[in-house]
């Protein structure tokens, strides 16, 4: 093993979720790869094969996969290729970092113990949570199953991440005995956020300067809890006339919000926009008046970082990963998860102008202060040169 701590200069992400996946995983991914190769490090990353996707990216290399299509589009990789073994055994990595705990992270788990280097383990996701993208089998059995394989791979990894400070206590729940636990946010890429155009997507959408837009960004599953979302906002659709929501994303729940939205005759003032291009997301930011989120499972947050850093008031529900992001009464509302109270809050944001304008400069603050993609790719590198150290100490 290399004794130079100066800097790490080779860095080896295994993930089962990547590009052109548009979700939390990849962007997080994609956040500290842009970073960390800003400041001179080298990112491998190994991912499963995606049908019809050309990488335009160096140092991607493509496992191959099994097209799931079930609820939404899934490629699971296949964890063999001899290809890239022998990739893997030539590239001198400093350190290997595991996305998932299974599928490819079982590959980041081999090469770790074979190159004698540490291994890192981002727990990204309440797996427990998730249960409804496997279909036939029974969810308790479906979640006791992850978890303990999850558990069981952070305590044999050198160092776990996790995005959110809640989620430690949730570990230690579950049986988490590794100590080396670190708390880094996937950061905002700022780039991405320059020169945003509030008008382009007002006017694309029909949305007039006198009217109020609520906006989310969200898969549409059950996990995201967008049904409670939209049976909330559509009370203030309801007492207001001047009011539209928009949201960005796709799942298998937009035929029945679609239905919902019908059967409320709410049509012509909902708006699904679908997946959008990652580039555009900031004028949809920009557009918007008002940032609404109802997830339960969240652990990374991300959309709410971009919110904050966009400037928007939130409206949130109390749970893991927002509360930890969030400051109630400082950057938006942590409201529980009962929809009469979701909707007075938003209402009370809708009315104070003034209430609206204090919050956002308050999160725009905020995130430039703690959730840029800079300082979350430093901290996380600080962890990298630690835990070489640590294992070097051993």
């Amino acid at each position: 093993m290399k004794t130079n701590l100066a800097k790490i200069v080779k860095i080896g992400i295994f993930t089962n979720n990547y590009l052109p996946n548009p979700y939390g995983v990849t962007r997080s991914i994609q956040s500290f790869r842009n970073q960390f190769e800003k400041l001179g490090h080298t990112v491998y990353i190994f991912a499963p094969a995606w049908k019809g996707y050309i990488d335009k990216e160096k140092n991607v290399f493509r496992y191959p996969s099994i097209d799931i299509s079930f609820r939404f589009r899934f490629p699971l990789a296949i964890p063999y290729s001899k290809k890239i073994d022998a990739i893997i055994r030539n590239l001198d990595l400093d350190i290997i970092h595991a996305q998932h705990p299974n599928l490819l992270g079982t590959v980041a788990q081999k090469w770790s113990k074979k190159k004698n280097i540490p291994l890192i383990f981002t727990w990204h996701t309440l797996y427990d949570r998730y249960t409804n993208f496997v279909p036939w089998l029974p969810k308790k059995i479906v979640s006791q199953w992850i978890i303990t394989k999850s558990v069981r791979f952070a305590n044999s990894s050198d160092t776990i991440i996790v995005p959110t400070e809640s989620i430690k206590d949730i570990l230690k729940s579950w049986g988490v005995k590794n100590d080396n636990i670190a708390v880094i946010p996937s950061g905002v890429e700022e780039d991405f956020f320059q020169n945003s155009d509030r008008n382009q997507v007002r006017k694309k959408f029909g949305i007039s300067e006198d009217e109020t837009l609520l906006f989310s960004n969200s898969r549409l599953t059950e996990e995201k809890n967008v049904e409670f979302l939209f049976r909330s906002v559509i009370k203030n659709l309801k007492n207001n006339p001047k009011i539209k929501f928009l949201i960005i994303g796709d799942g298998y729940l937009l035929p029945k919000l679609k239905n919902l939205v019908g059967t409320e005759n709410l049509s012509d003032r909902i708006i699904f926009a679908g997946l959008v291009p990652y580039e555009t997301i900031k004028n949809f930011y920009a557009a918007a008046d008002i940032f609404v989120y109802a997830s339960t499972s969240e652990t990374q947050g991300m959309i709410l970082t971009e919110a904050m850093y966009a400037g928007l008031p939130i409206v949130a529900v109390d749970a893991t990963g927002s509360k930890d992001l969030m400051e109630n009464n400082v950057s938006g509302f942590l409201v529980d998860e009962d929809e009469m109270q979701f909707s007075s809050f938003v209402s009370k944001l809708i009315k104070d102008k003034e209430l609206r304008n204090k919050f956002s400069r308050r999160a725009a603050k905020i995130a430039r202060e703690k959730y840029t993609g800079e300082i979350c790719a430093n901290k996380m590198i600080g962890v990298y040169q630690n835990t070489i150290k640590s294992r070097q100490k051993a």
